[in-house]
């Protein structure tokens, strides 16, 4: 059997399972058709697109912005000033005509909002970067022409939603958010309860219509086709609903992420996708499926356990959950990240941190200026994220402020520097950006606090000063040079978690020939704390350097400072 059937029939199994009452051999020529018309398919070996140089930038296109010029313009200023050596991939957030959420709101796939860049800007910059962006999935806007034609009663939208006479009881379907799931609209003369899943103004897509898949693996081809490689598959979790069951993580969702696989596998070896499932650790882990589903998936639980980490000075949990976690298989990493522009998840960090300690939290988050979302559970509201700029919420600890906020962020951001995985900074880790209480004030939403757009000449006034913004940059820069050259933080090189107690996080990282060791130590406290070598196992008949300080380790105790990280390596 040739390539090019094979694909064909793994095309159609996939299809009869999303399907299965269908006949879905035109559907399989469709599709095909869609990617391998003008290119025929390839077959490339599973294997690690990624390695120890790899960093990622989490930012939206209009994070900065400058007279008389479009945001992708500033954007690169940005980047060669300040971040061009730190970053290889950049995960630009939607910068589609939108109507609400920051761009998570489609009105249109297939254009940019008018002064953000062109495609061509796009593939430009893809050049110099792998470029990630949003595949809005769930949802689009309200405002969208699908939309539009629904409530027109007009082909193709009017069968593109989900649409009930009557409500019913939701309470079992699990929901992201607070307000009613069926939401009312008028239909010309009649009305109908509409599935909304986000908002009003975000309508969820209905794939049970052939037709709406359709149209999203156009949406996909074209992507690529402008020199996008990483698509990120948002709330890709809630897509397929079944009455009957809580309408998350179903069988059809894996499947359609089985067939987006597939596909892109065998249009390009420099593709892959990532999906973005706020759930529950093991919820999450199953997006990897046997290793033909996501190559990348986000460590949702890092962010909240980081944090509690940093606030009680205790690396317990996330050592123990660590430890817990499966080593990715060959062609899959975990996507890293503590930071980003959404808040700081809880559901994520359900059965890990106990409640007292959770709402212990959200009190110190609030006092330290953040706010906390809420989202229903069988009619009750239950913590779904923290909105906080990270830099401020690690300004003190559980019980104190104190003068250790620098040292604590970098901290933070060294453990998840030092972690399998692909690490990925939000624009406002690097530049130490606080609370925007303006941002929030103007928009009247929460996660407004951590997505500040900056004028390029106040951001470049801040760099050129002795400030925190100025201290973090430098400091992330410095740890990301390191890492970078380092064949034991390959994002699949191998991890063990060590046990040096409570106050002080430990690894161990080998590069996969085995040539390279790293030892990651990290006080997680404000006091300084001794480490006894000898509990780690140093070979003293090798030379061991501390690869962070540049000094050589000559004795076997060492005294860290308060969030001080060590990275002490045979090279």
């Amino acid at each position: 059997m040739s390539f090019q059937n094979k694909i064909s029939e793994q095309i159609l199994n996939h299809l009869n399972i999303i399907y299965p009452k269908s006949n879905n051999a035109h559907l399989t020529k469709k599709i095909f058709s869609i990617f391998f018309e003008k290119k025929s398919p390839k077959q490339h070996l599973i294997q690690n697109r990624w390695d120890e140089s790899d960093v990622a930038l989490i930012t939206y296109l209009d994070t900065f912005h400058n007279d008389n010029e479009k945001n992708i313009q500033t954007l690169n200023k940005v980047l060669n000033a300040y971040l061009q050596d730190s970053v290889s991939i950049i995960h630009l957030l939607p910068f589609f005509p939108y109507s609400s959420d920051d761009g998570f709101a489609v009105i249109d796939y297939l254009n940019i909002k008018r002064g953000l860049a062109t495609w061509s800007d796009i593939k430009k910059l893809s050049s110099k970067y792998k470029i990630m962006a949003d595949l809005v999935i769930n949802h689009c806007s309200s405002q969208s022409e699908w939309f539009q034609q629904f409530l027109n009663n007009q082909l193709p939208g009017k069968k593109f939603f989900l649409d009930y006479e009557d409500k019913f009881d939701t309470s079992k379907i699990v929901r992201p958010r607070s307000h009613d799931l069926l939401q009312l609209f008028k239909i010309k003369k009649n009305e109908k309860y509409v599935w909304c899943t986000f908002s009003r103004d975000q309508v969820d897509l209905n794939f049970k219509n052939k037709d709406v898949l359709i149209e999203f693996l156009k949406i996909i081809k074209f992507y690529l086709d402008q020199g996008i490689s990483i698509l990120r598959l948002d709330a890709v979790a809630f897509l397929w609903k079944e009455l009957g069951t809580n309408c998350i993580n179903l069988n059809e969702t894996h499947e359609i992420i089985k067939l987006f696989r597939l596909l892109l596998d065998a249009s390009s070896q420099k593709t892959f996708l990532i999906t973005e499932t706020n759930l529950p650790n093991k919820e999450n882990l199953d997006y990897f499926g046997n290793g033909n589903e996501a190559q990348l998936i986000y460590n949702f639980s890092l962010p909240p356990l980081i944090l509690y980490s940093m606030l009680y000075g205790n690396s317990t949990i996330l050592r123990k959950w660590l430890m817990s976690m499966p080593p990715p298989m060959e062609g899959t990493t975990y996507f890293n990240f503590i930071a980003s522009h959404d808040g700081i998840g809880m559901r994520p960090a359900e059965g890990l941190i106990p409640e007292k300690n959770i709402k212990a939290i959200l009190k110190r988050m609030k006092e330290f200026g953040g706010e906390v979302s809420y989202r229903k559970v069988e009619n009750k509201n239950k913590p779904y994220e923290i909105n906080i700029a990270l830099i401020d919420a690690l300004k003190g600890t559980i019980d104190n402020l104190d003068n250790f906020q620098i040292q604590r962020f970098i901290c933070a951001h060294a453990i998840m520097l030092s972690l399998e995985g692909i690490p990925a900074i939000y624009v406002h880790s690097f530049f130490g950006t606080e609370n925007d209480y303006a941002g929030m004030q103007s928009t009247k939403q929460k996660r407004s606090i951590n997505r500040k757009r900056y004028d390029l000449k106040d951001l470049s006034n801040k760099m050129n000063k002795k400030t925190i913004h100025a201290a973090v940059l430098k400091q992330l820069n410095s740890l990301i040079t390191i890492r970078k050259k380092q064949p034991a933080f390959h994002p699949n090189a191998t991890q063990f978690t060590l046990n040096l107690g409570e106050k002080i996080f430990a690894l161990w990282r080998q590069c996969q020939n085995r040539k390279q060791s790293i030892f990651v130590l990290c006080n997680i406290t404000n006091q300084k704390q001794p480490v006894d070598l000898n509990e780690i196992n140093l070979i003293f008949n090798k030379n061991w350097m501390d690869l962070i300080s540049n000094k050589k380790i000559e004795s076997k105790k060492v005294s860290l400072k308060p969030y001080q990280t060590m990275w002490i390596s045979n090279y």
